[in-house]
């Protein structure tokens, strides 16, 4: 798990029937200092994170595991809101 910035969102008008009804974000990768530390890349949105708020995300073969029930063709998803930072 790493941590990143929610800075926008992605809208597409033709995506895999699989990620229909999922929110596709841009995250922007942080380090500990939560300062960024490479360019924002797209990740789907498995707990309802909006702009500006810190999260953990999760990458390659575990990606979809966020969720279950439809096994998207994700290589990014977004796994929990950070309340603190310490």
């Amino acid at each position: 798990m790493e941590l990143g910035r929610v800075v926008g969102k992605v809208v597409c008008t033709v995506k895999d029937p699989k990620l229909h009804g999922i929110r596709l974000l841009l995250v922007e990768p942080l380090n500990h200092r939560l300062q960024a530390v490479a360019a924002p890349f797209v990740a789907a949105d498995s707990v309802g994170a909006g702009r500006g708020e810190i999260v953990y995300y999760e990458t390659a073969r575990e990606a979809p595991f966020a969720f279950p029930t439809v096994q998207p063709p994700i290589d990014a998803a977004i796994i929990g809101i950070v309340d603190t930072v310490q």
